[in-house]
C-alpha cells in the first residue's frame, strides 16, 4: 500500500528565526495519526534565520541526521566536535546515554535551510558520537546514494534503517528493493518525480507498507530522501 501525504497537511511553526515544517509530530505540533512510520520518529525541514540557531540542548537514545540543502550549520557538542556542515554533507550524531548540542546559522545575511532526521536506535545506552561526510552530487546523480546505515553507507547509525539520497532529472530512474516486514517513505525535497507511478511535487511524502519496491521516475530537478525502515 501507498499513501501519499501532501507538502500543506505537514505541521508547521513559524517562530520568527527559524521556519519549521514537521513531518510527523513534534514539539507543539500532535497528530496522532502521524507519530511516525517504523523507526523513523522525525522529519523536520528546517530554515535557520541569519544569526538564529538552537541553544545548548540534550538528547538521549536517539540517531540524529542532519542534511544541510543551503547556507551552513554550526554545530558544536559536549563531546568536543564543533564543525560547520556545508550544503553536501551528511551528519550523524548518535546520542547514546547523552549529549548536549547546539545548532546555529552564523552567516549575516544567509538563511540555513536543512533537513533534521531522528531514527530510534537499536542499541541504547552506549557512548555518544559523532560523524559528518560528504556526499559527492555525482554520487546522487540518477541513483540513490546510501548515505546512512548500519554498514555499508557514507555515515554509520546504530539503527536498522537505511537512509538513501537521490537526483533525478529527465529519463534517470532507479528501482529500491524493499524486502517483506519492512517499511518504505519517501520524502521529496525539491522538484517533481514519480514513486511507482503516482506523482509527487516538492515537500510531498509517500509512506509504503507491504510493497515489494521502489521505483523512481519522471523526474523534474527532483531530489529526494528514502528511509527502508525497520516496521
Amino acid at each position: 500500500m501507498l499513501t501519499i501525504r501532501k507538502s500543506q497537511d505537514r505541521g508547521y511553526a513559524d517562530h520568527g528565526w527559524l521556519k519549521s515544517f514537521h513531518s510527523f509530530s513534534f514539539a507543539n505540533y500532535y497528530d496522532p495519526q502521524f507519530m511516525g512510520w517504523g523507526n523513523l520518529r522525525v522529519i523536520n525541514e528546517d530554515r535557520i534565520a541569519a544569526g538564529g540557531g538552537f541553544g545548548t540542548h540534550g538528547h538521549r537514545d536517539m540517531e540524529i541526521i542532519s542534511y544541510v540543502l543551503s547556507g551552513n550549520l554550526a554545530h558544536k557538542d559536549s563531546m568536543g566536535n564543533i564543525e560547520g556542515i556545508p550544503p553536501g554533507d551528511v551528519q550523524r550524531m548518535s546520542a547514546g546515554r547523552g549529549v548536549q548540542h547546539s545548532e546555529f546559522n552564523h552567516a549575516p545575511d544567509e538563511t540555513t535551510h536543512f533537513f533534521q532526521i531522528w531514527i530510534e536506535p537499536n542499541v541504547r545506552g552506549i557512548a555518544p558520537s559523532y560523524e559528518q561526510k560528504t556526499v559527492p552530487p555525482a554520487s546522487k546523480r540518477g541513483a540513490l546514494s546510501r548515505i546512512a546505515g548500519p554498514e555499508d553507507a557514507v555515515v554509520t547509525i546504530h539503527a536498522d534503517a537505511s537512509l538513501y539520497a537521490g537526483l533525478f532529472d529527465g529519463a534517470e530512474s532507479a528501482v529500491l528493493q524493499i524486502a517483506p516486514q519492512r517499511k518504505g517513505y519517501v520524502h521529496l525535497i525539491r522538484g517533481r518525480l514519480n514513486v511507482n507511478g503516482v506523482a509527487l511535487s516538492a515537500g510531498d511524502a509517500a509512506l509504503l507498507d507491504d510493497e515489494p519496491s521502489m521505483t523512481f521516475d519522471h523526474g523534474d530537478d527532483a531530489e529526494v530522501l528514502v528511509f527502508d525502515l525497520a516496521a
